[in-house]
């Protein structure tokens, strides 16, 4: 039987080596499955290295590491993904939440007024991270989050119970087609950008997600003209339009902001220094 420390500076570099996470996302990930397998937060781990695992805990961790190794995201091994400060169920159903897209949300929190009425609409919401964590900030605005996947909605739906969000509302919908008439005072997206064939998409965690939320057409572009341009029957005027991106799709999408009647169009940079996040606010009906 081996020690938490040791497990901790061995497993760490042996799942560097098999998928190339770098030292530092490779010790994260190993410090998560023991976190799992022995039942403890993680400041147990850095307090208590010496440590030895029972059969039970051992047994348990190293199936949990085997998967990991096999190339199994962590989110789908553990069933679920930290996001915003909110913990998320995660299937193989729905996308799995990254920490970049947390500036889209911040973006769409700062054009939410802190108290008061108002309409959010969440458009391909997947496992509702982006919906329930600007409810869950939002308490007083009404969220509409949709998606064409039945699989996903219900994830989304079980998030909401679990988190006891009660201001956001799931529609099954290719994207605007099932909505009413109702007008929002803020659409956010984080759609499919990934160009149909890119080779990531065999690769890295990319493989266990469904290629209907990565992918879309040869540029990566045709959901994000889709939300574009018809955001205008749904946003009221001097509303926001936000949306996530490729990381060379920044100066495309503000050219297609600027060409469907929006004003102030910007982009903003994650932290690792990409242009992210893009929007603008809509000056004229189209």
């Amino acid at each position: 039987m081996r020690d938490i420390g040791n497990i901790l500076r061995a497993d760490a570099a042996r799942l560097d080596a098999a998928l190339t996470l770098g030292t530092a996302t490779a010790r994260i990930e190993v410090q998560c499955l023991l976190q799992n397998a022995l039942k403890v937060p993680r400041s147990y781990l850095l307090a208590h290295p010496e440590q030895v695992l029972d059969a039970t805990q051992q047994a348990s961790y190293a199936n949990l590491l085997q998967r990991r190794l096999q190339g199994e995201p962590v989110a789908h091994i553990l069933g679920e993904r930290e996001f915003f400060g909110l913990n998320f169920k995660v299937t193989p159903a729905t996308l799995i939440p990254r920490p970049e897209t947390e500036l889209l949300v911040e973006l769409a929190l700062q054009r939410i007024p802190a108290h008061g009425h108002f309409r959010v609409l969440d458009m391909g919401t997947g496992s509702g991270a982006i919906a329930l964590s600007i409810a869950h900030a939002r308490p007083e605005a009404e969220v509409v989050a949709v998606d064409a996947s039945g699989a996903a909605l219900e994830v989304a739906r079980e998030n909401a119970v679990r988190l006891g969000i009660r201001n956001a509302t799931f529609i099954r919908s290719d994207w605007y087609a099932a909505l009413d008439d109702k007008r929002y005072g803020l659409i956010v997206s984080n759609p499919p950008y990934i160009e149909t064939g890119d080779a990531h998409l065999t690769q890295g965690d990319l493989r266990f997600e469904p290629p209907s939320a990565l992918a879309s057409g040869a540029d990566g572009m045709d959901d994000i003209r889709r939300i574009v341009g018809q955001a205008h029957r749904f946003l009221e005027l001097g509303s926001w339009l936000l949306l996530e991106h490729g990381y060379e799709q920044a100066e495309t999408v503000r050219l297609l902001l600027g060409q469907n009647g929006f004003a102030n169009v910007f982009s903003v940079k994650d932290i690792a220094g990409i242009e992210r996040v893009s929007g603008g606010m809509l000056e004229q009906s189209c």
